[in-house]
């Protein structure tokens, strides 16, 4: 799924530390202003970035919050990135978060359904 509009490329295929960098440029920050911001080295940023190190899990959840996006987006390319807030009225993040909520609850229905079917297997023992 392509959580972008469709005159940009999918960031699932680049790397945690591009994805980093492009984020952060979304943001109209600066290396060493986004840095600041999460209260780290300039050059532990930098190192991020380039991929030579990648931050501890409570470090890229803040980093999340900085850049605006969503932790599985910064890991994976998938979920909230920082083109979804540039749609036009905000109508097409709306209305794709609508239909991203409502695929999870049917996948969370079915997963129900799935776990009563097994409990009452185990009752008719």
């Amino acid at each position: 799924m392509n959580m972008f509009s469709d005159n940009a490329a999918p960031h699932n295929d680049d790397t945690l530390g591009g994805r980093i960098s492009f984020a952060r440029e979304a943001c109209g920050l600066s290396a060493e202003e986004a840095a600041e911001r999460l209260g780290v080295l300039a050059t532990s940023w930098s190192a991020w970035e380039c991929d030579r190190d990648v931050p501890r899990a409570n470090r890229l959840t803040m980093m999340a919050g900085v850049l605006g996006v969503s932790p599985s987006w910064l890991l994976t390319g998938f979920g909230h990135g920082p083109l979804e807030e540039k749609s036009e009225d905000g109508q097409a993040a709306l209305r794709e978060e609508l239909r991203q909520a409502s695929v999870d609850v049917e996948v969370l229905n079915r997963r129900l359904r799935t776990i009563a079917s097994h409990l009452d297997a185990r009752d008719d023992r």
